[in-house]
Parts: C-alpha cells; sequence; structure tokens
C-alpha cells in the first residue's frame, strides 16, 4: 500500500521535495518548447514562494515554542544562525517575516498559495502595520483582503504605496486629517533614523550608507543629477578603452566632482585646526621611488590606513602640499615643518587666467574645478613652474597622468612656447597623433 502525501511526517515531506530539487537540477532537458520552459520559470517562482511561506511560519512556530531555548539554551535566531551559516540579522527576518504572516492569516493563506511572493507579503504586512491603530477587527481583514487582491497586479514597491487609498475606502470620512497625522508620524521617523556611515571594504574601497528625510535629500539629489548631467567626457569618448559608465557609476562620479569642488574652493570648515586634506605618509627617498614604480604601495598609507596604487599617488603629487616631518625613535614627532604649497598661489592664478578651465578638448570645466598637472611630473623631475603645467579636470587628469612606462600608448598633453596645450591621442584613437586644442582657445579667430 503506497502511502500518501498527507500521510507522511513532515521530515519525509521535506526530504521528498528535496529530491525532486535534485531531480530538477539534473542535465536533462525536459521541455524544448519555449513557451513552455517560461511557465515553467513562472511555476518555479510561485513554488519558491509557497517554501518561503511555509519556512517563515516554521520559524515562527519555532520561536513562539521555545524549542531552541529548550534545546540548545539560546535565541532561535542564535541557534539558526550557527546551525545554516545564516547572517544574524538574516535569521531574525526569517523569524519577523514568519511572525507578521501569523498575525494576518489572510496574507498567510495567500502566501502559502504562492499567489502573494515573499517580497509582496512583506510589503503588505508592512502597510497593515501602519494602518492606524484604532480600526477595528473588521476593517483590518477587509484591508487585508484588498492588498491580497491587489498583489494579482501590484508589486511590492506600488503594493506599500497604497496606505492612504485604504484609509479613504475604510474610513473616508477622516482620511485627510488621518493622512497629515501619518506624514508628520513618517516625518518624525525619518529625522529619527536618519544617518550617514563609512565602512572600509579592505579592498580598495569605501562602503556609503544613509538615509535622508525627502525634504534634505531630495536638494542633495538635485545637486549630484546636476553634477552628472554636465560631467562631459570630450574626445575621449572617441577612445575605445573609455570607461563605458552606467547611471551609478556616473552619480558615484558626480559625488566626487561635487567634492573636488568644494575643497578647491576651500569651502569646508576646519577640523582639528586644518582643513581637510588627504595624507599620504611616508619617507622623501620612499615617496620618489615609489611614484616612479608600478604596483601597490604596500607600506606607504593614506592617513587612515589604507594603501594606496601607486598610479593615485603620482596624481597626487600634481597638485599637494609636502609637510616635512623629523621622526625620532619609534616613530614619535620630533618635528613639522610648514606646509608649502607645490602650486603657489601666484601661479594657481595665472593657470586659471591663461587656460580658463580643463584644457582636455571638449570639456567644460571651470578652473575651479580643476587640478593643476604638470606635464613632466614633480617625481621624474619636472619644475613647478607656468611652462610645465596645465589646468585638467579630475576625470582627464587620469587620462593624461604619465605612467612608469614611457612607451605606454597614452593621452598626452604638451605646451608649445607660443600656443595653448595640445593634447595628443593615443595611436589607438588616431594612428597620426594629431595635436587636438581646446576650442575655446580657437574661438576668438572665429569670423
Amino acid at each position: 500500500m503506497e502511502l500518501t502525501f498527507e500521510q507522511l511526517g513532515d521530515a519525509a515531506l521535506v526530504a521528498v521535495i528535496d529530491a525532486a530539487v535534485a531531480a530538477l537540477t539534473d542535465d536533462r532537458v525536459r521541455l524544448q518548447n519555449g513557451k513552455q520552459r517560461l511557465q515553467l520559470l513562472v511555476d518555479a517562482v510561485r513554488l519558491d514562494a509557497r517554501l518561503s511561506a511555509w519556512r517563515s511560519a516554521l520559524a515562527a512556530e519555532v520561536e513562539q515554542s521555545g524549542v531552541a531555548v529548550a534545546e540548545h539554551g539560546t535565541s532561535t535566531v542564535t541557534w539558526l544562525a550557527d546551525a545554516t551559516c545564516m547572517t544574524r540579522r538574516a535569521a531574525g527576518r526569517l523569524v519577523i517575516e514568519g511572525q507578521r504572516l501569523t498575525r494576518f492569516p489572510t496574507v498567510a493563506a495567500a502566501a502559502a498559495e504562492g499567489c502573494v511572493l515573499p517580497e509582496q507579503a512583506q510589503a503588505i504586512t508592512q502597510v497593515l502595520d501602519g494602518l492606524p491603530t484604532d480600526f477595528d477587527t473588521g476593517q483590518l481583514r477587509q484591508a487585508e483582503e484588498l492588498l491580497v487582491g491587489f498583489a494579482d497586479t501590484h508589486n511590492a514597491h506600488d503594493l506599500r504605496s497604497l496606505s492612504r487609498y485604504l484609509v479613504e475606502v475604510l474610513d473616508p470620512d477622516t482620511v485627510q486629517a488621518r493622512e497629515a497625522a501619518r506624514l508628520e508620524r513618517d516625518l518624525r521617523a525619518a529625522k529619527n533614523n536618519r544617518h550617514l556611515t563609512f565602512d572600509h571594504d579592505g579592498h580598495g574601497s569605501v562602503r556609503i550608507r544613509g538615509s535622508l528625510p525627502v525634504v534634505d535629500a531630495e536638494p542633495f539629489i538635485r545637486l549630484i543629477d546636476s553634477y552628472t548631467a554636465h560631467a562631459a567626457r570630450g574626445i575621449d569618448r572617441l577612445d575605445p578603452l573609455t570607461e563605458t559608465t552606467t547611471p551609478a557609476q556616473r552619480r558615484a562620479d558626480a559625488l566626487t566632482a561635487m567634492i573636488d569642488r568644494h575643497l578647491a574652493q576651500s569651502l569646508a570648515p576646519s577640523h582639528g585646526g586644518d582643513r581637510p586634506r588627504v595624507v599620504v605618509a611616508m619617507s622623501y627617498d620612499v615617496l620618489v621611488k615609489t611614484a616612479t614604480d608600478a604596483g601597490l604601495l604596500h607600506g606607504d598609507q593614506l592617513g587612515t590606513g589604507e594603501p594606496i596604487a601607486a598610479s593615485t599617488l603620482r596624481q597626487l603629487l600634481c597638485d599637494a602640499d609636502i609637510m616635512p616631518t623629523v621622526l625620532g625613535s619609534r616613530s614619535a614627532v620630533l618635528d613639522v615643518g610648514r606646509a608649502q604649497r607645490l602650486v603657489t598661489p601666484a601661479i594657481r592664478a595665472a593657470l586659471e587666467i591663461r587656460d580658463g578651465g580643463c584644457v582636455f578638448p571638449g570639456c567644460d570645466k571651470a578652473p575651479n574645478a580643476c587640478h593643476a598637472h604638470h606635464i613632466m611630473p614633480w617625481w621624474a623631475g619636472g619644475v613647478t613652474a607656468l611652462h610645465n603645467l596645465v589646468l585638467v579636470c579630475p576625470h582627464h587628469h587620469g587620462i593624461i597622468e604619465p605612467s612608469h612606462n614611457p612607451t605606454a600608448d597614452r593621452w598626452q598633453v604638451r605646451l608649445p612656447a607660443n600656443g595653448p596645450a595640445h593634447v595628443i591621442p593615443p595611436r589607438r584613437v588616431d594612428p597620426k597623433q594629431t595635436p587636438r586644442i581646446h576650442n575655446r582657445f580657437t574661438a576668438p579667430m572665429r569670423t
């Protein structure tokens, strides 16, 4: 006599599902028809939703029963994180999702049938949690049914926007007052939850996470958008090796450009008795040697302790402060000399008048958004003088900065004695390497 699924225990049923998944993931192709394969994917998503709902409900039941405490003397979250190598955050989220479904049986039933996806169920329960506390049980059940019905046509993001609609349907006479009160609550919560954190990932990046109230975030978003729209790449767009950037990368570049302009105009207040600056600590001899070598700086670091690449150091050296420091035993500071800017204010002013902004053809970055670039690098013996300097924006600075390999096929800049800066494309862009000049230098000659 064969047993039906209803007669099998939970553990046996899980084993059957596991065996079925193993059979599904072998190399055999069972469906040749494209329409069938598309429907199979939809069915698989729905099946995963049903399993997720069952798993969440099981996590909530384990938490409610206290079995983890009884068996292991620890919380469900701690035990689950250890038993499955989940993060505590993921384990806690699983328990919370199950508890929310327990409070809203209509949503739980739809999730168990695969009619509501996990992210939709999370959105629905969040909306229900945010409804007015004086709604009675009948109103809450009606709200559940409405939202579950909307799940057929609305994704999780759209479902979260239905709070006002629900209040208008369930209690139309008080919707205006309730909506005003909700907006005030949301504003207080947004202010309380505002944050900005920086996390070094140990691989050359810093993760930036934050949250702002909408009224504070909108000006920031518009400012970033303006820098993004203003970004110009000049004739380097012809270069097949030019990086193709995503919108997210362009916004990151815009943030960097905004910071560069802020620093160039010295808008930031002093911090610790000095203007904000990036500090690279190393001996003078190592500074010169490392600037001419390729590879990473292993013993030479930013003030934060993060190592930097030699190419980054070479770019920083174009317009930097040098602060000689005498160290004694155990690296104790014995004497600190006065910071001297490699490009003096007088030279900087002359550069801005002469070049009028970035000299890279097609770029419209203003002088105050540019770096002073040494044509012959300082580390190669180049002097800090007008005949060896041009203005370039941060983006084009990285393109024309000489590498340690003098034969590399790179963009170059030359400054004739009697004319404006010439930008020379690499051979991959122009085999003849015809010099180009910015149109701001040719415009006065046009009739």
